[in-house]
């Protein structure tokens, strides 16, 4: 077991160094059925292993980041001050991992308590698809926010084209949140480590390399489509005669939201003679690029695993009264399970007092849990 903390398992997929420009400010995205971007390929990343670099201290020791590539290690001196928010997006995206499958077998947890997604990723399943495209996603949000904010010299206010049915006698302006920015930041950061890769056509490789992308660009696009106006009202005494706009991120669960719904629509893919992804059921339609892929069916994750990064489903709490995932019967993969009585203490009778604060009481309950055998 590693000692050092660890959000990921090995290294961001990163720059290369063909693309350092390709991000600058300013410049519009090719267009496509959003309307604003690339159809070139696209990759999540791998996990971080040792994030704190990033967090800790004004500016990363790329030389000193395993995992990167001569073209990332490059772009990574180059654009050092956006390294901070890469580890916020991290962050974010462990954190929304973890809160939309709290209720799930796998957890977004692994065997070695050290790391987060761990050796789950080795293995080309829906789980995995979630975890690049979310990962990608916190890219994408930490990024633009930072433009916004100006803690990036590279960027700043979102420069989208006002919106074509903003009535006209509202302002866009205000200073939104960069999305373009950080798309294609984001794109470059993390496609780039893959495209230096050359894999047999045809090979298990190359299939992985493509979910990957796939999965990776479903994120970003998450993050691009729920992007929404925003605006705030000007007028005497709030009369909202006037309104400035602008582009605003929504709110992150949102997009935790709609790639957990893209995660349970996965498609099941495999890898054809020329090279490319394919249906494994025909009757399906080929996903869009807003869809999760994968290529490896999952394990149960009822029993731990070390191979799979798999923990097991013993000693975890279970809900006797659903029927879904968080039920006992399911979560315990008919194990069955122990009842134990535990002291619950919640802010109960709570009363407002002139002016202005709320008094409470501590009320104390017992209530009955279950946990898997």
């Amino acid at each position: 077991m590693r000692n050092a903390p660890e959000l990921w398992e090995r290294g961001w997929a990163g720059l290369a160094g063909k693309g350092a420009g390709r991000f600058a400010e300013g410049g519009p995205l090719p267009p496509d059925s959003l309307g604003c971007f690339s159809h070139r390929r696209s990759l999540a990343m791998n996990p971080i292993q040792r994030p704190e670099m990033y967090i800790i201290g004004a500016q990363p020791v790329c030389s000193q980041l395993p995992g990167l590539s001569p073209g990332q290690r490059k772009l990574c001196q180059l654009y050092q001050e956006h390294m901070v928010f890469i580890g916020e997006g991290a962050r974010s995206a462990i954190k929304e991992c973890q809160y939309q499958f709290r209720q799930r077998r796998w957890n977004c947890s692994t065997v070695d308590n050290t790391s987060v997604f761990g050796r789950v990723m080795k293995i080309g399943s829906r789980e995995t698809a979630f975890t690049y495209a979310v990962s990608a996603a916190g890219v994408v949000n930490a990024i633009s926010r930072a433009c916004r904010e100006g803690e990036l010299s590279s960027c700043g206010c979102s420069r989208t084209a006002r919106p074509k049915d903003l009535p006209r006698d509202w302002l866009w302006g205000g200073c939104g949140d960069n999305v373009e920015y950080g798309y294609r930041f984001a794109k470059e950061f993390v496609d780039a480590k893959e495209r230096e890769k050359n894999y047999v056509r045809g090979s298990e490789e190359q299939a992985r390399m493509l979910m990957n992308l796939q999965n990776n660009e479903a994120g970003r696009r998450a993050v691009y489509k729920l992007a929404d106006v925003a605006c705030k009202c000007h007028g005497v005494s709030g009369s909202c005669s006037l309104k400035t706009c602008w582009l605003q991120l929504a709110d992150f669960r949102k997009v935790g939201d709609l790639l957990k719904e893209k995660y349970d629509s996965a498609a099941a893919m495999r890898i054809s003679r020329k090279g490319k992804l394919e249906l494994v059921n025909n009757r399906f339609n080929m996903p869009t690029q807003e869809d999760l892929v994968y290529v490896d069916p999952s394990p149960d994750y009822c029993l731990r695993n070390e191979t799979t990064g798999s923990l097991g489903t013993q000693g975890r709490l279970c809900n006797k009264t659903s029927e879904g995932m968080d039920g006992c019967e399911l979560m315990c993969c008919g194990r069955g399970y122990d009842q134990f009585k535990s002291v619950q203490v919640e802010r109960c009778h709570c009363k407002f007092h002139w002016c202005c604060y709320v008094k409470c009481k501590k009320c104390t309950e017992i209530v009955d849990q279950y946990v898997c055998k």
